[in-house]
């Protein structure tokens, strides 16, 4: 769980980065799992798009996205979520919060 400072520091450097996938009406699948997972791997902080023809709730999905991929959910802003998940790699530049 973040603080309010944590989770604001995130939510900043979050705006500046783009989407990496979107999650349409086909909702979520294994690959899209996958491929989110690596991504927090590789970069700690992600950004998601849900697109307007998937009727599910954003926070409901970024509830989802955050069991799946044991990450925490930084913010939920209108069809938009950002995750994020410390890397395990060792010699990484962890993001400071």
């Amino acid at each position: 769980m973040f603080t309010s400072k944590e989770r604001s520091n995130l939510r900043s450097m979050a705006q500046t980065i783009q989407p990496i996938t979107q999650i349409g009406k086909g909702g979520i699948s294994e690959n899209l799992i996958i491929s989110l997972s690596e991504a927090l791997e590789a970069r700690e902080l992600i950004k998601v798009s849900v697109l307007n023809n998937n009727d599910d709730d954003p926070k409901a999905i970024a509830s989802e996205l955050e069991r799946l991929l044991n990450a925490q959910t930084v913010a939920v802003t209108g069809k938009k979520i950002v995750l994020y998940r410390r890397s395990s790699k060792k010699d990484f530049k962890h993001i400071v919060y």
